[in-house]
């Protein structure tokens, strides 16, 4: 059995939908568990995270950046970097803010860096823009809110809240997205973890 952490930071409520979308898909891989952790959470049960086959981390980009939470948690697990405790851990990142952009990508790569410094295997979606209505790319609009991976992200899951308060946001084809990640990230814990027994 492989086993997923999420750990989170949620200022509002819509990233929490989102993690919990991640640890869905996860855990329905045949063979992997999977735990939520908020980030206070995950500071305060630090070493729990040491067991964990994989490690995905998400936030809110606020201002193109990390939330200062998350931050908070990667300056505290900065702590594992000394000894490598988590290399060759599968990780992922996931991350939404309140408008088409807001500068995600930034967001990510800085959760994917913290990953690379911890040593650790990241993986991104693997996922084709628009996967289930290719229709949209050839619309002045693009794709709508059902659209699984309407952002073309393919370094992590991205989701767009607006002004919508959860749970009507983020969108259906945002948290689908996420729950296709998850899978796709503890498949690949999966296969790590029996390959190397």
């Amino acid at each position: 059995m492989a086993h997923i952490a999420v750990v989170y930071h949620s200022g509002y409520g819509h990233t929490k939908l989102q993690a919990e979308a991640v640890a869905r898909g996860a855990a329905g891989v045949m063979g992997v568990s999977a735990s939520l952790l908020t980030t206070d959470e995950a500071i305060a049960n630090l070493d729990q995270l040491d067991g964990a086959d994989g490690i995905i981390f998400g936030c809110p980009t606020y201002m193109g950046n990390v939330s200062a939470d998350m931050k908070k948690f990667q300056e505290v697990a900065a702590k594992k970097w000394f000894t490598l405790a988590w290399k060759d851990k599968v990780a992922g990142a996931f991350t939404n803010s309140s408008n088409f952009s807001g500068d995600k990508l930034n967001t990510l790569i800085g959760l994917m860096i913290n990953s690379m410094q911890h040593g650790m295997i990241y993986v991104g979606t693997a996922m084709m823009p628009a996967t289930n209505d290719p229709a949209g790319m050839q619309t002045l609009n693009g794709p709508g809110p059902d659209a699984l991976n309407r952002y073309s992200s393919f370094v992590g899951p991205m989701a767009s809240s607006f002004m919508v308060k959860p749970p009507e946001a983020p969108s259906k084809g945002d948290l689908e997205t996420a729950e296709h990640y998850g899978a796709r990230v503890a498949t690949v814990a999966l296969q790590l973890k029996k390959g190397r027994a």
